[in-house]
């Protein structure tokens, strides 16, 4: 017996229960822990990015203190020969090529600083680098300023005294000197809104009524031509006339209200020290805003950076956009998305009900799918190109001959505007919408379509009622998808009205109030203008970081609001599918 167990090992229970654990063993098991290793590190590799763009972002507004550095007797790192000079430091980093020793041997890796000197009309640029050996002392003076300015960005210095437009002349020891600093910096604020006001709004009102008169004019002379005209025309030319002759008038009156703001603007001087010693003034119209950063605690530079958020957020830009505000491209980014979503959604819903509810199913609407698949993978920038044929040159050119000829030959929906971009986003997009629409209405069960066939409802009511509502949380994650694409797009933008800088919005409070045929600006042509087209990349380089993310955070916000919408409506309709 025992001879037989040992000759038929298979007999043996203990052998029969291993062969019965190795079958139960799961296949594949490394693989799945090969999977979520790649998942853990496309985590990492996406949160450590979100991270860098956030921190270089927000680290724009954070006021950094001003050093005053001393050079080394035998430094070459000096302005114009100064031995002193100063910034904010930036960064500090190892020197990119090594200094030989006089044997041709390397000497051990040296340190740079990166300073943030200022004062660009000064020096002609805006960033130094200075090795640390260069460096005597560093000091850290408590009376230096720190200027926002209208042009050539910020001013680094130490102020003197004010030369007001009376001949009063103010000390920076006297007692008077910061009240009067605040003073002046908030009249020049005020004057520079007044001239806005006066220049864009109420000049600008004028010159809409003038252009409007002189299409008039023109409507006239092409019914008549060059014979007699008729009594009500010359009638209506005189009336015309004297509304030009009363505009003019009030033109020329706002004109010289403005030119006086702008002498204003000028009258008051301040009068300044480098930190290399050398003595320089501006007008104070020109200071949009200060603060000293060797005197800010905490709760101060916490302020200052809400507040330079802010403004960033609501400011139009300045300085071939490397200064001020990003408000017109965040407003063009988020109206161009919601009028592609509206364009893409109908469009893509519809085609593809009728691709799987209606077309009957064979080699063609095979075809069709293919097609729709491989569009998905177009480069966008022959979307662009078709764009700027179909939409802009056909489309947009046969409105302006039909509705727009008085205004020929300067085009009004013959260029580039928001809608067509629009429109060409939406066409891009639209194969997100339908692959997605489709797998929403393929995954509507059987039976809930022929239940609601039996209770007497058509086929269009059973898509209506039943399969639509069931299927809106697919259909909203395509649009989702299509939302994230479009707003993200650069090349095609290029193409079909995206401009570097726009300086009316697609939307304000002049009728129509809605201007579809307008430009616009982009977050993400903003930031392929800053990074590349910048005349000065060290000063755009923080700014690209700043606007990357705005955009990443205004596609979050607009996709949370579609996935709020979208959880909703799954919760209404879970019980659909069953």
């Amino acid at each position: 017996m025992m001879n037989r167990n040992r000759a038929n090992p298979t007999s043996d229970p203990m052998h029969q229960r291993d062969l019965f654990s190795r079958d139960l063993k799961p296949s594949g098991e490394g693989w799945v822990w090969i999977s979520s290793m790649g998942l853990g590190v496309g985590l990492v590799m996406i949160a450590f990015l979100l991270g860098m763009i956030i921190y270089n972002g927000l680290e724009v507004f954070w006021p950094k203190p001003v050093v005053r550095l001393e050079l080394t007797a035998a430094s070459e790192a000096g302005i114009r020969g100064a031995p002193v000079f100063g910034g904010e430091i930036v960064k500090t980093q190892d020197k990119a090529v090594r200094a030989l020793a006089p044997d041709g041997s390397p000497l051990p890796v040296q340190r740079e600083l990166q300073l943030f000197v200022g004062n660009k009309e000064v020096y002609g640029f805006s960033y130094k680098f200075i090795d640390q050996a260069d460096v005597a002392a560093r000091t850290y003076p408590a009376d230096v300023v720190v200027a926002e300015r209208l042009e050539y960005g910020d001013a680094i210095f130490t102020p003197r005294h004010f030369e007001l437009a009376d001949g009063t002349v103010i000390a920076a020891a006297d007692a008077a000197f910061a009240r009067t600093f605040d003073r002046l910096v908030h009249e020049a604020n005020t004057r520079r809104e007044q001239i806005r006001r006066v220049e864009r709004d109420q000049i600008g009102a004028i010159n809409r009524q003038l252009e409007a008169i002189r299409l008039e004019r023109k409507a006239i002379e092409s019914r008549t031509g060059a014979g007699e005209r008729a009594p009500a025309d010359q009638a209506r030319r005189a009336v015309l006339d004297a509304d030009e002759g009363r505009l003019q008038a009030e033109y020329e009156g706002l004109a010289a209200n403005a030119r006086e703001l702008r002498a204003q603007q000028s009258a008051n001087r301040l009068v300044y020290t480098t930190l290399d010693g050398a003595e320089r003034s501006l007008a104070t119209g020109d200071l949009i805003g200060y603060y000293y950063p060797n005197q800010l605690g905490f709760a101060d530079k916490l302020g200052l950076f809400f507040h330079g958020f802010w403004t960033f957020l609501s400011d139009e830009p300045r300085e071939a956009n490397t200064e001020g505000g990003i408000f017109p491209a965040i407003f063009g980014t988020f109206v161009m998305t919601l009028l592609m979503s509206v364009a893409v959604t109908p469009f893509g819903v519809l085609a593809a009900i009728y691709l799987r509810e209606y077309a009957k199913q064979g080699p063609f609407v095979r075809a069709v799918r293919i097609a729709v698949n491989n569009l998905a993978g177009v480069p966008s920038i022959v979307f662009g190109v078709f764009g700027l044929g179909f939409f802009v040159y056909l489309v947009g050119g046969t409105i302006d001959r039909l509705f727009y000829s008085l205004t020929l030959p300067t085009p009004t929906f013959g260029t580039g505007g928001i809608l067509w971009a629009s429109l060409t986003l939406a066409l891009m997009t639209v194969p997100v919408v339908i692959v997605a629409t489709e797998e929403a209405l393929s995954a509507v069960s059987r039976g809930t379509r022929e239940g609601s066939l039996a209770c007497g409802a058509s086929k269009w009511q059973t898509i209506q009622r039943i399969v639509l509502p069931a299927s809106l949380p697919g259909i909203l994650t395509g649009l989702i998808l299509a939302m994230a694409r479009g707003a993200g797009e650069v090349a095609p933008l290029m193409l079909v009205g995206v401009v570097k800088l726009a300086p009316t919005l697609p939307l304000d409070t002049i009728a129509p109030f809605f201007h579809l045929e307008r430009k616009f600006m982009h977050l993400g042509f903003h930031i392929y203008d800053l990074g590349f087209q910048s005349p000065d990349s060290e000063a755009a380089k923080p700014m690209v970081f700043a606007t990357t993310f705005l955009l990443i955070l205004l596609v979050v916000c607009l996709n949370l609001g579609a996935i709020l919408i979208r959880n909703h409506l799954r919760k209404k309709y879970k019980t659909a599918t069953f």
